[in-house]
């Protein structure tokens, strides 16, 4: 095999193996793992997961595999819907260098497989940390700049290699065939910020991840695909995606550095770029017991880049409020708390909050904030002036979350759909991961009574049948 990118990386996942990771990256990918399952289950919530459930119902009728929070489909149904569980209310993870939500793409096949192979917990912990860094690595390779300027998305285009590799790990592929099931991820790079503000910029996950699962799949058979799919001259991803890309960074300093303790995690469902927001406001209202009524205005800076995605987007539906700057500046003020039940029809429609956000909340361009950072300065009536700087949001790698707060997190969002009892034995199931023999115990605990019921088969077919 020549020395190329992709050469490089898929030698180095084929020969990667448990006692290769330190200590602190098993431990990073437990976090990891622990607050992909909170985020999925925070996803049966989402306004559009019915519409995935019946589509990935349709994707076939055996049942090998589990969805988090209840119910079994076929690999390709659930990893779907597990990658838009993930998703679906904008509380997982992103790779903020590259505005790359990993989790959704590289999760749900990694388990869709380790459950129907029986794997253990350690080929489990080695094949999420096999997708992840190949994702983070891939996507530093994009020259994210110059990705992002032609409109592509992160999640979409590098996804299903984090897929690919987690899959190949699984299946044991050798140095070749993981190079062909990288190629083959790379014939399914698709998806662009055309969809920003709709579902379909969701859909990109939950799809990278069945694209994921299809070429481990494939290529174990030994179907043949490019040689080098990262910078081949004609439609190598980087050539045909960016301007060149920087794909020294796929390879440097392969198995010393971890790209993968980049990632950062979200404790809110709200959109990644503005989770520094809610930090700020949150540490405002408790330094200062700040209360709506006796706000006066409030100014958020941000930079142009976060700006022109969430600064002037109305707050009209769930999914726009949860991405919209000033909406999540009144009701973090208003609640004193960021969930799932601030971004209901009664919250983002109800006239107090609407006319705080419209009339006491400006957002603007600060040329002194970068990236995701934020500048909060909030005027009460009486004349005080309190503001909030900080360059990174609570969860970043700067200030990440705690594995308690990550297990509180999930105990948050099992709410109404798993007992306490299921949510004990997940989190004791991911703490000792490494000792576990089989992963469908820890599947079996995922799925616990008390779910949603599984997607009824033939669900499509009826809501053609109303239609025509």
């Amino acid at each position: 095999m020549s020395a190329t990118p992709t050469a490089e990386l898929a030698r180095f996942i084929a020969d990667l193996h448990y006692d290769d990771l330190p200590a602190a990256i098993r431990e990073r990918v437990k976090d990891i793992l622990l607050d992909a399952v909170a985020s999925a289950l925070a996803g049966h919530h989402g306004e559009e997961t019915r519409q995935i459930r019946a589509l990935a119902g349709a994707l076939g009728s055996s049942e090998d595999a589990s969805i988090i929070g209840g119910g079994k489909l076929s690999l390709a149904g659930a990893t779907m819907l597990n990658g838009y569980l993930i998703t679906a209310v904008t509380v997982c993870d992103v790779h903020r260098p590259t505005l790359f939500h990993t989790t959704p793409q590289v999760v749900p096949p990694a388990l869709a497989i380790a459950e129907r192979d029986g794997a253990s917990g350690r080929a489990l912990l080695l094949a999420i940390a096999a997708g992840l860094e190949t994702s983070t690595r891939v996507a530093l390779g994009t020259n994210y700049p110059a990705f992002r300027a032609r409109g592509w998305h992160s999640p979409g285009v590098v996804g299903p290699f984090g897929g690919a590799a987690a899959v190949g790990k699984l299946l044991g592929l050798d140095a070749d065939r993981q190079r062909y099931a990288f190629a083959l991820a790379g014939s399914q790079s698709a998806g662009t910020f055309a969809h920003w503000g709709t579902p379909t910029i969701k859909f990109h996950q939950c799809r990278g991840a069945l694209s994921g699962l299809m070429a481990g799949l494939l290529a174990e058979q030994g179907f043949r695909a490019s040689e080098e799919i990262l910078t081949h001259k004609d439609g190598g991803i980087y050539n045909a995606y960016s301007d060149g890309g920087a794909p020294d960074q796929v390879v440097a300093d392969l198995g010393q550095r971890w790209t993968l303790e980049q990632i950062a995690l979200r404790l809110w469902p709200a959109a990644s770029s503005i989770q520094t927001v809610i930090t700020a406001l949150l540490a405002l209202i408790k330094a200062h017991g700040l209360k709506p009524e006796r706000v006066a205005s409030v100014r958020v800076g941000l930079s142009k880049t976060v700006y022109d995605m969430h600064g002037t987007l109305t707050w009209n539906d769930k999914f726009k409020a949860l991405l919209s700057a000033p909406y999540v500046t009144a009701i973090v003020l208003h609640d004193e708390r960021c969930w799932l039940e601030q971004f209901e029809p009664g919250r983002f429609q109800d006239p107090q909050v609407d006319a705080f956000a419209s009339e006491r909340v400006r957002v603007e361009i600060d040329p002194k904030v970068e990236g995701t950072g934020a500048a909060v300065e909030i005027r009460t009536t009486d004349g005080a002036c309190w503001t909030d700087r900080r360059t990174a949001a609570k969860g970043d790698p700067a200030d990440p979350l705690t594995r308690e707060e990550i297990q509180d997190k999930l105990r948050t969002a099992a709410a109404g759909l798993l007992n306490a009892a299921a949510v004990g034995r997940i989190i004791a199931l991911v703490d000792k991961l490494e000792d576990l023999d089989n992963v469908r115990e820890l599947l079996t605990a995922v799925r616990a009574a008390g779910a949603e019921e599984k997607p009824r088969r033939g669900e499509m077919d009826k809501r053609r049948a109303r239609a025509s």
